[in-house]
C-alpha cells in the first residue's frame, strides 16, 4: 500500500508504543499488587492514570492547532521517556503510578488519550477520504497486533526492569518517528478562535462517547486481568497468553471493519458490531470456569473493537478539516475523563457486590450507548 511518509511515521510510533502497552497494562496492576496495594487502591491507581491521560489530551489541543501535531507528539514522547526512567528508578507504589500517568500508559484493550487524538488527525489529513477508514483500520490493526505481542512477552516471565527498559526504548523510537512529520500534520486553515461551527455535533458525539467509555471503565484490560487472576487463579504467564490471543483477534477484526463500513456504512458498522459484543460481555459475568470466561472474552474482542476505526473515520468525516483537532481532542477527552471515573468504583463493586458485577454493569450501559448513538446520528450526513 503506497502511503505518505507521515502515515508511515505514525504507524511506526503506534507500533512501538502499543507493544509496551500490551505488557504494561497487564503487568502494572500485578506489580502494584506485589508492592502491597489492594483492589480498591489499584482501581484508584487506574483512575489516576486515566485522569492524567485526560489532562494531557486537553493540554495538546491548542499547541497542535497552532504549530501542528509534530511538536505536540514530540513533547509527549519526551514525557514517556521520563516516565520510563521513573519506573526504572523506584519501587514506591505511588511513584510507580505517577510514572504510569506521565507515560500515558494504556490500561484498557484499546488506546485513548493524546497520542491517539493527534495521530488520527495526522492520518486523516494525509490520505484521501475514500481510503481513510482502511488506513485507520491498519493503524489500529498495528496497535492491537503490537499489543498482542507485548502481552505474549509476559509468557517468558521477564523481570519488571526489562519491561520498563523496553518502554524507554519505545519512547525514543517514537521521538525519531515524529521527527519525520512535516507540514502535512498541520491544518489547512487556522481553527476559529471561538467554538467551531460543528460544536453542537461534537458535543453530542462527546457525550455519547463518554457514556461508552464510562461503561468500558468497568472492564478495562487491567481490571479484567485482575478479575481472572483472583477469580480463577491465573498467573502472569497465563494472563499474557490470554491477552495475546484477545489482542490478536481484535487486530484481525479491525481489517474486517473497513469492508463492513464500505458495504453497510460507518454508523451501522459501529452500532451492530458493538451491540452484539456487549451481549457477550454480560455473559462473562456468569462464566462458570476460566475456559468459558476466556472463550467469551475472545468472542467479545473479535467484535467489540470493529467500531474503533469506523468511529475515528466518522468523527473526521462529519467536521471540517480545520475542526479536526477540536473534534479529536474533545471526543477523546470525553472518553478518557469518563473512563477515569469508573475504575475506582469498579474496585469497590468487586469487593462489595460481586467480583463479576462490573461485566454486567458495563455491558448494560454500553447497550444503552449503542441504541442512543443510532437514534441520534442516523440522519447526519458526512462532509466528505
Amino acid at each position: 500500500m503506497a502511503l505518505p511518509p507521515e502515515v508511515w511515521a505514525v504507524f511506526t510510533a503506534k507500533t512501538a508504543r502499543t507493544l509496551c502497552y500490551g505488557f504494561l497494562g497487564i503487568a502494572l496492576p500485578v506489580y502494584l499488587s506485589e508492592l502491597g496495594l489492594g483492589a480498591t487502591a489499584i482501581g484508584v491507581a487506574v483512575t489516576l492514570t486515566l485522569a492524567g491521560s485526560a489532562g494531557l489530551t486537553w493540554a495538546v489541543r491548542r499547541p497542535a492547532e497552532r504549530w501542528g501535531g509534530r511538536a505536540a507528539l514530540l513533547a509527549l514522547a519526551g514525557l514517556s521517556a521520563l516516565a520510563a526512567l521513573l519506573l526504572l528508578g523506584t519501587r514506591a507504589p505511588w511513584l510507580v503510578v505517577l510514572g504510569a500517568i506521565l507515560g500515558n500508559v494504556a490500561v484498557g484493550a484499546g488506546e485513548t488519550g493524546p497520542f491517539l487524538a493527534l495521530e488520527q488527525v495526522v492520518v486523516a489529513r494525509a490520505v484521501a477520504p475514500a481510503r481513510r477508514t482502511l488506513v485507520l483500520s491498519v493503524y489500529n490493526f498495528l496497535g492491537y497486533g503490537a499489543a498482542a505481542l507485548g502481552a505474549g512477552v509476559l509468557r517468558f516471565g521477564p523481570a519488571y526492569g526489562l519491561l520498563f527498559a523496553a518502554f524507554l526504548a519505545a519512547a525514543l523510537v517514537q521521538a525519531l518517528a515524529y521527527a519525520r512529520l512535516g507540514p502535512g500534520a498541520r491544518p489547512e486553515r487556522r481553527a476559529p478562535a471561538g467554538a467551531p461551527p460543528s460544536a453542537p455535533l461534537i458535543r453530542k458525539l462527546a457525550a455519547l462517547f463518554a457514556l461508552d467509555a464510562f461503561a468500558g471503565g468497568f472492564v478495562l484490560q487491567s481490571l479484567v486481568a485482575y478479575f481472572l487472576h483472583v477469580r480463577f487463579g491465573l498467573g502472569l504467564e497465563a494472563l499474557g497468553v490470554v491477552f495475546f490471543a484477545t489482542s490478536l483477534l481484535t487486530a484481525v477484526s479491525l481489517l474486517l471493519a473497513a469492508r463492513a463500513a464500505a458495504r453497510f456504512g460507518l454508523l451501522p458498522t459501529m452500532v451492530v458490531s458493538h451491540l452484539v459484543s456487549n451481549v457477550v460481555l454480560i455473559a462473562i459475568a456468569a462464566a462458570p470456569s476460566a475456559v468459558v470466561a476466556i472463550l467469551l472474552l475472545c468472542v467479545r474482542h473479535l467484535l467489540s473493537q470493529m467500531d474503533v476505526p469506523t468511529r475515528q473515520a466518522y468523527v473526521m468525516a462529519v467536521v471540517e478539516d480545520r475542526e479536526r483537532e477540536a473534534a479529536a481532542t474533545v471526543t477523546n477527552l470525553a472518553r478518557t475523563v469518563a473512563q477515569a471515573v469508573t475504575p475506582s468504583v469498579t474496585g469497590w463493586v468487586m469487593q462489595a457486590v460481586a467480583l463479576s458485577a462490573p461485566f454486567a454493569l458495563g455491558g448494560a450501559l454500553k447497550i444503552v450507548y449503542d441504541l442512543l448513538l443510532w437514534w441520534t446520528f442516523r440522519d447526519v450526513k458526512l462532509r466528505d
